[in-house]
């Protein structure tokens, strides 16, 4: 899928379910704020969210203290839901609309965070393209944190085919660049009570 027609997909997923009606939903992020913690991000970090759109990982962040965060997402409508939902506090954040395997990455970030957006990059070229950016935006002694469907979960999401991964799967991807720290398994209740599997894996850079 190029990019515009990705984009294109991602403003009507959003436009015509909103917040509560996708599969991803989650009231709390709970498993990334338990990750995000456990490599021992200080609220002065940088810390960027990939796909994070409409996601309430940045008001729980906000709420912790973090000062230094950034949100990029295909989708401004998804963007624009989690701003109105943080109201003033939306200004502690900043939003980028952009394509990640196509965004140049500015300053560097001591986390970057991506929960089920790498899975959907099916092309090879793609993932390529993300890494890329990964490695330009994350230096040395950073963290990064990817949670994808794994091995058990959807071979579909949203209309579109996703890559399932493992840790070793996914390991495979990033290194020699990244080295992998931990694995976790999340089994998310969808809002229609469906259980979608995933895994989170958490690297370093090397």
């Amino acid at each position: 899928m190029s990019e515009s027609n990705r984009q294109a997909h991602w403003q009507q997923v959003y436009k015509e379910k909103g917040e509560y009606q996708v599969s991803w939903f989650q009231d709390q992020p709970a498993i990334s704020l338990e990750l995000i913690e456990a490599v021992g991000a200080k609220p002065s970090l940088a810390i960027i969210d990939i796909g994070g759109g409409a996601s309430r990982l940045m008001d729980a962040l906000v709420d912790r203290g973090y000062g230094d965060l950034s949100v990029l997402d295909l989708s401004e409508s998804a963007t624009s839901i989690a701003k109105a939902r943080l109201a003033d506090r939306a200004a502690q954040v900043k939003w980028i609309v952009a394509d990640v395997t196509q965004w140049k990455p500015t300053r560097a970030y001591d986390l970057w965070h991506d929960r089920a957006a790498f899975h959907f990059l099916t092309r090879a070229s793609d993932r390529d393209a993300y890494i890329d950016r990964l490695i330009k935006a994350v230096p040395s002694g950073g963290h990064v944190i990817i949670g994808t469907f794994a091995m058990d979960g959807p071979e579909r999401c949203s209309g579109l085919p996703v890559v399932r991964y493992d840790a070793a799967r996914l390991s495979a991807e990033f290194t020699p660049a990244f080295a992998l720290l931990d694995t976790r398994r999340d089994d998310h209740k969808t809002p229609w009570g469906a259980i979608h599997h995933f895994q989170f894996s958490v690297f370093r850079r090397v």
